[in-house]
């Protein structure tokens, strides 16, 4: 079974019980950061959230039968109080749970039902090779984003787009998006940058993240930029699963060779996911 749906057969039989991301990825066998990848480009919702609403579409169904206590709903929803239970419940349905348990009817609210994956092509994919990268240094410009505003990302690289060229210490013109630092609701930080001998001499307005030694897969993108996504799909749901292989906790980033041309789509685009090294052999 591919990743996501894994996260969705899991999700849906521990609803009742207590859910993380670390707990979903870990069942999946991917990292939180590639499963909330994965999830948002196969069904368009950020994993947590999914999660949230099924609980609120369960509670809502429960308040329609009556329910006594709405703090009992609400703990039994993952809520820790009534007000934060309201809260979330009143931003999904525009209605209070008190609302729906006086009408006893879930007529007109928006419920979230068990998900289906989208139908998505995998295409064929492998990595032109693995190699252990050397330790990184890459100065840019970073935003944190989510896989439903990452249309930000663009903006972000026209931003730093000046600095390209400029900067002291600046190694040649390869550029590098770096993705790392998620967190637990799906959010990541991008990095859109170029790597530097040293932090030193760097405008302050500029972020630093240092990439240490680790193994990665690469695959060079073959399309148009615009079609980015349909590669990382591809790797995720398709190579992965059939590799055997893990990927680790390090920063994925994209690589655009020097006279890389993002709206002409030419030159070389490479993707490099981190992999766990695999465990030496017994002698």
């Amino acid at each position: 079974m591919d990743p996501v749906g894994k996260a969705l057969w899991f999700i849906e039989i521990e609803l009742d019980d207590e859910l993380t991301l670390d707990a979903i990825s870990a069942i999946c066998g991917v990292t939180r950061f590639g499963l909330s990848r994965i999830f948002s480009m196969s069904t368009g919702w950020p994993v947590m959230r999914y999660v949230r609403s099924r609980r609120l579409t369960r509670a809502a169904r429960t308040l329609t039968q009556g329910a006594p206590d709405i703090l009992r709903v609400a703990l039994d929803a993952g809520y820790g109080s009534h007000e934060a239970f309201t809260h979330a419940f009143r931003d999904l349905f525009d209605v209070t749970p008190e609302e729906v348990r006086a009408r006893r009817s879930l007529d007109g609210l928006s419920l979230v039902e068990p998900l289906r994956m989208k139908e998505s092509k995998v295409v064929p994919i492998a990595p032109s090779r693995f190699e252990v990268a050397k330790k990184l240094l890459i100065a840019g410009m970073s935003g944190r984003f989510t896989f439903e505003t990452n249309e930000g990302i663009p903006a972000l690289w026209q931003a730093f787009n000046p600095y390209i060229g400029n900067l002291p210490d600046q190694v040649n013109g390869v550029t590098y998006g770096v993705c790392c630092n998620p967190d637990a609701d799906g959010g990541f930080e991008y990095v859109a940058g170029v790597e530097v001998k040293s932090r030193d001499r760097l405008p302050a307005s500029l972020r630093c993240v240092e990439i240490e030694p680790q193994r990665y897969a690469v695959f060079v993108h073959g399309g148009h930029i615009s079609t980015l996504h349909q590669t990382f799909y591809s790797i995720w749901n398709g190579w992965l699963p059939e590799s055997g292989l893990e990927v680790a906790e390090a920063p994925e980033f994209e690589r655009y060779s020097e006279d890389f041309d993002p709206f002409a789509g030419t030159g070389v685009l490479e993707i490099w996911l981190p992999i766990k090294s695999p465990p030496p052999q017994a002698n």
